[in-house]
């Protein structure tokens, strides 16, 4: 438990009311009760706060007076805070030092690190201090890990990848399988060409469930420092992702394709091969983006949703669109 003035003196902010209320946890206003810490960071549920249970809130400046004599903590961004206690109240558990007798380990280890039942490491790995290798991971020859990163169960890291410090990769992950690169015959027979790259992933990055990230096909698929990447992604052979980009799940991005720092794409968005986006870019949820994105900003290309039968009659409209076009321009022209 924590008074608030001791998470004041932790993370910032500052203090309304009693600074000795103490909070066990963080909590929706809707749930909270007596000893909770609860949030407002959207003013939509102003209608919540005063039935809440909380015993205080975090608000930002122009919500102080409608704590209404209530303890909370003051912040900018009670978001941010929110999620900076909530860090505080759930540290992560520390490695249980040790290799697992059911393990299988050609490589020599840190004292520190963890290697769950079923796990194999193969020849030639380095890992650094703390890293958690979860019951049944793969980690091929010669892939390197770095210090603090934590491997879910049944994650695999393919030869020669990358992984740097402080990364978090959930269960079912695949760094490093071959990229789809094939040639064809001029009889339709496909020709596969080896993938001889690697993929490197900087340091604090996030990878959820799932998710896939192809190694490169002679240069290496890389993602930077920071990036956040959520389930069942498919990140295809040479993609290059900058420092601090989100990625929400079911993207499919193709070969080649360079994504700069700070983006944010939307879920179920798909990014077609050789393009280049630059930095600080949000493709909204759903977007096929199928030409390079030059200039910052917001980038949406989906439909709402509608009911189908005005669906059916709107897109018949949209076939007869350049026809329609042709007939107002020559009714302009007379």
């Amino acid at each position: 438990m924590f008074r608030l003035d001791e998470l004041v003196a932790r993370l910032g902010g500052e203090v309304s009311g009693d600074p000795a209320v103490l909070v066990r946890r963080v909590a929706t206003l809707d749930q909270a009760e007596e000893g909770d810490l609860a949030f407002l960071a959207n003013r939509k549920y102003l209608s919540r706060l005063q039935g809440s249970g909380a015993s205080a809130i975090i608000v930002a400046p122009d919500a102080r007076a409608l704590l209404n004599g209530r303890s909370g903590i003051v912040t900018h961004d009670p978001y941010l805070y929110f999620a900076r206690v909530v860090q505080l109240f759930n540290p992560p558990p520390p490695p249980r030092a040790g290799i697992h007798l059911l393990a299988a380990v050609a490589s020599p280890l840190p004292p520190s690190v963890e290697v769950g039942a079923g796990a194999s490491i193969e020849e030639d790995v380095e890992i650094g201090e703390d890293v958690v290798v979860g019951p049944g991971c793969h980690i091929g020859r010669g892939a390197r890990i770095g210090r603090g990163t934590r491997l879910a169960a049944r994650v695999t890291i393919q030869h020669g990848c990358v992984l740097g410090e402080d990364c978090i990769i959930h269960s079912g992950v695949v760094v490093g399988s071959d990229g789809f690169g094939f040639a064809r015959e001029k009889d339709g027979r496909w020709v596969k060409i080896p993938q001889v790259g690697r993929v490197v992933i900087g340091n604090e990055v996030e990878i959820g469930a799932n998710t896939t990230i192809d190694r490169g096909a002679l240069d290496d698929t890389s993602i930077g420092d920071g990036c956040k990447l959520d389930n069942q992604i498919q990140i295809a052979h040479n993609v290059r992702i900058g420092e601090n980009t989100a990625i929400a799940g079911c993207v499919g991005i193709a070969g080649s394709t360079v994504i700069g720092a700070r983006c944010m794409i939307g879920g179920q968005a798909g990014i077609i091969g050789h393009l280049s986006i630059c930095d600080d870019v949000v493709v909204s949820a759903g977007t096929l983006v199928s030409k390079s994105i030059t200039r910052p900003g917001v980038y949406t290309a989906s439909l709402p949703l509608q009911p189908h039968a005005e669906w059916v009659r709107n897109f018949a409209h949209l076939r007869h669109l350049d026809a329609l076009v042709g007939r107002v321009r020559a009714l302009e022209n007379q």
